[in-house]
């Protein structure tokens, strides 16, 4: 079961209401990536807007962060880190892991820069399979 640092809601303002506090109990319960739809089956008295717009919330503080995967969907997952990183995603078990490459990023900006692009913000996912996916026969 991992933590979720509840204090940094509270750090800029929102208020750590029951629905809020049922999503990031079940968040707490959750070792994998999750969609929207696997989070509202865990809280059956919680409206799915709610667990939408508390994921969103979390989003923004770097309290989760959005998983694309190669075919398109989103999962989402309890940001380890708490800052920017990016994500090795193993296609054959789902695993996640989160890396941080201040090269990368500043060459990502050096290109948006270079193409007089104002850059707001941007991901890394790298798609392959894990080590442990390697070994297998």
């Amino acid at each position: 079961m991992s933590s979720i640092p509840t204090g940094r809601l509270e750090d800029t303002g929102y208020r750590l209401t029951a629905p809020r506090r049922a999503v990031i109990d079940a968040l707490a319960r959750t070792d994998r990536p999750f969609t929207i739809e696997e989070l509202s089956e865990q809280l059956p008295n919680i409206g799915r807007a709610t667990v939408f717009r508390t994921i969103k919330l979390l989003h923004e503080l770097d309290i989760v962060c959005r998983v694309p995967l190669e075919d398109g969907r989103i999962r989402y997952e309890t940001s380890h880190s708490g800052r920017h990183h990016h994500h090795l995603i193993c296609g054959e078990c789902g695993s996640v892991t989160e890396f941080s490459d201040p090269a990368l990023d500043e060459a990502i900006e050096q290109n948006a820069s270079t193409a007089s692009f104002e850059l707001d913000g941007h991901s890394a996912e790298l798609y392959g399979r894990c080590a442990t996916c390697r070994r297998l026969p």
